[in-house]
């Protein structure tokens, strides 16, 4: 899996497609803590849920429905304002599709176990035909020498390409409202 620092920056830059730079903080915390969520699966593994299990690692957490669920709690709680009346439903996409890149990254990587991108109605796992992405090692593990080397990779391969995509939408953003 990729590093919870690389899931929670392409959550973040995914917002660029959604909003100008800027406040508040907590749109921009959001994405990057609904595109993180995923991985806290790992604690049933504390309380025996087997790896493969759909409520295991990589399992329910990392479908499509958890992600449409999670982005709309979400932005229920968080977004409630009067000043995100009307704007909700983009929240709501917003922090859903912050919430799947985890999935899609996770499906990316070298690990042994795929993604289940169907669950609850699936338990059938997946990886995307294309696995570049080294497997991060976990918790504390990552601050060492192999961890900085996966790390070095993710910003070539994740925050690289999240970046470009956060400058590009923001770039068109601006050059539309200079046209208006």
């Amino acid at each position: 899996m990729p590093s919870a620092f690389s899931h929670a920056f392409v959550g973040a830059a995914l917002g660029a497609l959604f909003r100008r730079p800027g406040p508040p903080a907590r749109f921009w915390l959001a994405g990057a803590a609904c595109a993180a969520a995923p991985d806290l699966d790992v604690i049933g593994l504390w309380f025996g849920v087997p790896w493969g299990s759909m409520l295991g690692h990589r399992g329910l957490t990392h479908s499509l429905a958890f992600a449409v669920v999670l982005g709309g709690v979400v932005a229920a709680l968080l977004f409630r304002a009067p000043e995100w009346r009307g704007r909700r439903l983009t929240v709501w996409l917003f922090l859903s599709l912050a919430t799947a890149s985890h999935g899609v990254l996770d499906a990316m990587n070298t690990a042994v176990t795929g993604i289940a991108f169907f669950a609850p109605f699936d338990n059938t796992r997946y990886f995307l035909p294309w696995r570049p992405i080294p497997v991060a090692p976990f918790a504390f593990r990552f601050f060492s020498a192999r961890g900085f080397v996966v790390f070095q990779a993710e910003l070539l391969m994740i925050w690289l390409p999240a970046a470009i995509v956060a400058g590009v939408a923001w770039a068109a953003r601006a050059s539309r409202e200079r046209g208006r």
